[in-house]
Parts: structure tokens; C-alpha cells; sequence
């Protein structure tokens, strides 16, 4: 490309590690060029001819840096966020966005003001399942669908000693980790909810953090139901749809996550595919008998956030995950908590209103 963008990428734990690092070295048009690791040399070994830097001083004194990415705890988002923008770089957060969402409020106006990229990265938008659930529900096969349930259900019932993620500090929990992607999927797919209702939990022992929740979205004539915990071994369904002209469900996970994980080429051949065996099931009605066929699941592909994100910052396309789609997400996650301490339904009306 004409243009290189080059980044710098915040933290290297997992999400630095697996889901920005690879995707900065490998976009066209992206070049990783520093990664700020406080302790250790993993990213120096993973990545020897890009600049390994030890403070956000330091950083942000490189100054060729114009994408900042932050993937460290969420309590240390805001701050960062906003030392990047007041250096007028670009920024990508990782999910959650920020812990509440003042702090995302606080951030879009700063990105406005200095005129600044400012992004969440909702990578599950680019799911292989989620793609198909997107062009199923646009084919009308469903007819209308009256009822969702999505779910993100895991086995780890031990909670993880000196983990970041078991503090009781703002932004950690379940419900602003896998519910910023289930709530962020339900608002795309179907928009801003009437009303919350929820039951957030903490199911293991000896945790501070809620670690499951049932979250119900009201619509005018749709409920979509979201799920996650810590503590299933025989996870439920991924997505169960059920519309006047037949249901839709399908189990697991879409493949790209452990790809990278093991160390699978960005991008390979077959990148995203899914087996055959994997797919989801779609029923319907056929001269009065239930007919269950497989619904192919489209390849997914996390690389399109960071091309948009790329593209976005040479002006040449509208962002797809701005900041005010960020914030939107945080302020339902807290109507949800809100909802279940209070045991009541919640309103959502003011989720209308754009920061």
C-alpha cells in the first residue's frame, strides 16, 4: 500500500500476544513496530526486529507510533486510552472498552476533539457463526424470529491465584469479558433492547468476581437470551433461534481462536473453515413434517477488523466498531448488573441516546 500505519501494541498476554500482535506484522498497509512488555522478553523473542519498550513514557516517545493498542486488565484502560489520544494517536482497545462507560463518554469526546481514530476491538463480529447467523437471518428462512439464545459456556472452576481477572476491581467479572461480545452480537443483530432483566452470578468457590450470568433482552416482539459460565462441562448450544418458519441451532466455537493459539499461519490455507461436522442445524416445516438440514457456516476472519481499522485511519471507509458502539455495550452491561441487584427489569431507553 501507498501508506504504512504503524502500531504499537500495549501488553503482551494473551490478547497482545494472540489476537493484535499477529495481525499488525501480518495486514498490508500495518507494521508492528513497538510493543511496550513491563517484565520479560516473550515479545522480544516472538517478534526480535520490533522495538520492545518498558513504559507508556517510552512509547509514546516513538514518534512514527500512529495506532496505539491497548490489550492489558480493563481498569487500566481509561488512562491509557487517554494519554494515547492526548499524544493524537489512533487507538484500538481491547474488549471491554473501558470499566463504565463515563470513562467511555469521557474518551469519545477526547477522540473527537484531537480527531483521532478511536475503536473496540469486537472481534466476534468476524465469527464464522456469527456471519452465518447475520445472512441466515437476512435470507428469511427463519420467517420472523421470535426468540434467541446465545450462549459462551466454559469448564474452569478453579479461580486462577494472583490472576489480574480474579481482583474485584471495575471492568473485571464475566459479565464485561464474554458479555461485551454477546451483548455487542445482540445489539448488532437486532438493535437497542426495550428492557434488561438479569441474573448475574458467582458460582465458583471462593470468587470475588461474578463468574455466570443469564441476561434477557426484551424486543417488541423478540427475547433474546444470553448465557455465559465458567462452570459447564457439556457447554450448551452457541446459538438456538426460533422463528415462525423454523429454528436454527448451532454448537461450538468458531475455529480462529485456538488457530492462533496453536500457532496456525495467520491467514493459511482453509483460514476460518469450520468441519462440516461443526455446522449448524436448520429446521423447518415441510408438508407438515420437521425437515433438519446442515446450514453451512461461512469462514470467519478476524483479519477484516484490523483492514477496516487500517482503512479507516486513511479515511477511505466509515469505521465498524466506533467508539459509540463501545460505549453503547458497557451501559447495557451495567443495566444489566443493575437489573440484578435490584431484581427487577431495567430499562434501556436511554441507550438511545448518542454520547
Amino acid at each position: 500500500m501507498a501508506q504504512t500505519i504503524h502500531g504499537g501494541v500495549i501488553g503482551f498476554g494473551l490478547g497482545g500476544r494472540i489476537f493484535h500482535a499477529p495481525f499488525l506484522h501480518a495486514i498490508d498497509g500495518l507494521e508492528l513496530t513497538a510493543i511496550l512488555q513491563r517484565q520479560g522478553d516473550a515479545a522480544a523473542q516472538a517478534y526480535p526486529h520490533v522495538r520492545i519498550v518498558r513504559s507508556m513514557q517510552e512509547l509514546l516517545a516513538q514518534k512514527d507510533l500512529d495506532l496505539i493498542v491497548i490489550s492489558t486488565p480493563p481498569a487500566t484502560h481509561f488512562d491509557l486510552a487517554r494519554q494515547a489520544l492526548e499524544a493524537d494517536k489512533h487507538v484500538v482497545l481491547d474488549k471491554p472498552f473501558v470499566a463504565t462507560s463515563k470513562e467511555a463518554r469521557q474518551l469519545i469526546e477526547l477522540a473527537r476533539a484531537r480527531k483521532r481514530v478511536l475503536s473496540v476491538y469486537q472481534n466476534r463480529r468476524w465469527d464464522g457463526d456469527f456471519l452465518t447467523l447475520k445472512k441466515l437471518l437476512a435470507s428469511g428462512e427463519l420467517g420472523r424470529v421470535v426468540s434467541m439464545e446465545t450462549r459462551f459456556e466454559r469448564y474452569r472452576p478453579a479461580v486462577r491465584a494472583n490472576g489480574w481477572q480474579e481482583q474485584d476491581v471495575p471492568g473485571n467479572g464475566l459479565v464485561h469479558d464474554i458479555g461485551a461480545h454477546l451483548a455487542d452480537q445482540a445489539l448488532v443483530l437486532f438493535g437497542t433492547p426495550e428492557s434488561v432483566c438479569a441474573d448475574v452470578r458467582y458460582d465458583r468457590e471462593g470468587t470475588v468476581v461474578n463468574d455466570g450470568f443469564a441476561i434477557h433482552l426484551r424486543y417488541p416482539r423478540l427475547r433474546v437470551s444470553m448465557y455465559a459460565t465458567l462452570i459447564a462441562c457439556a457447554p450448551g448450544p452457541r446459538y438456538v433461534l426460533h422463528g415462525t418458519n423454523g429454528s436454527y441451532v448451532k454448537y461450538g466455537l468458531d475455529p480462529q481462536e485456538d488457530a492462533l493459539k496453536g500457532g496456525a499461519t495467520l491467514g493459511g490455507p482453509h483460514w476460518g473453515e469450520e468441519a462440516e461436522s461443526a455446522w449448524g442445524k436448520l429446521t423447518t416445516m415441510q408438508d407438515g413434517v420437521a425437515k433438519e438440514r446442515p446450514w453451512p457456516t461461512l469462514p470467519g476472519d478476524y483479519r477484516r477488523y484490523y483492514e477496516n481499522v487500517r482503512d479507516a485511519i486513511l479515511g477511505r471507509a466509515p469505521l465498524a466498531v466506533p467508539a459509540e458502539q463501545g460505549w453503547r455495550t458497557i451501559r447495557l452491561l451495567e443495566r444489566a448488573i443493575e437489573s440484578s441487584q435490584q431484581k427487577r427489569a431495567i430499562s434501556c431507553d436511554p441507550l438511545d441516546t448518542t454520547p
